[in-house]
């Protein structure tokens, strides 16, 4: 049977993608919105996504399941991360459609256009033409700012903790790593 007017089928949800809306990575189709990372859901572009198989990932999980192990690598006494090490949390989520809000019963407004997504930051409706991914939620690009500063970021600036977004310098200064020797602390005078 012929495929008028459509478009690939997306290795993520079997859906068709149009072309306005396709991704494309190893030969394969997905939507915009369905590229994303198996495991920690977080949205993926060109310059973040690591393929293995027919599984994508953003490329710190990649490392984390597929990456080197032992001492030295990030795993041992001395690494300087927040992330838990056991691997159950870096087996691959169940596809399934997800929910892209509370809303069960979404206007006719809202079916035709695509916007059930609510930005944390100001509350209102986020429609595709102008949704960021950033700590597993859609936001505004004007919203896509840092909490503490406001600087506008970018899928390469931006870090998250608890749901809301920092720059990379806001985040350290507040939830990085403490003491001496870790950029923390000003020049120690010698008292004489």
């Amino acid at each position: 049977m012929p495929n008028w007017g459509g478009g690939a089928k997306c290795s993520a949800c079997e859906k068709t993608v149009y072309h306005a809306e396709e991704i494309q990575c190893n030969s394969r189709s997905f939507h915009k919105t369905c590229f994303i990372c198996m495991v920690c859901r977080k949205g993926l572009d060109s310059t973040t996504v690591a393929a293995h198989e027919s599984e994508i990932y953003c490329k710190s999980c990649y490392g984390k399941k597929y990456g080197p192990k032992g001492y030295g690598y990030g795993q041992g006494a001395g690494a300087l991360s927040s992330d838990p090490v056991n691997n159950e949390e870096l087996q691959p989520q169940e596809s399934k459609a997800r929910p892209t809000s509370a809303n069960s019963n979404p206007s006719k407004f809202a079916q035709k256009f695509g916007s059930t997504d609510r930005c944390p930051r100001c509350s209102k409706a986020v429609y595709a033409a102008e949704k960021v991914m950033g700590a597993g939620k859609a936001w505004h690009k004007t919203c896509f700012r840092c909490l503490l500063c406001g600087k506008s970021l970018e899928s390469t600036t931006v870090t998250d903790k608890d749901g809301e977004l920092y720059c990379k310098v806001c985040y350290a200064k507040n939830f990085g790593p403490k003491g001496r020797g870790l950029g923390n602390m000003g020049v120690v005078e010698d008292a004489e």
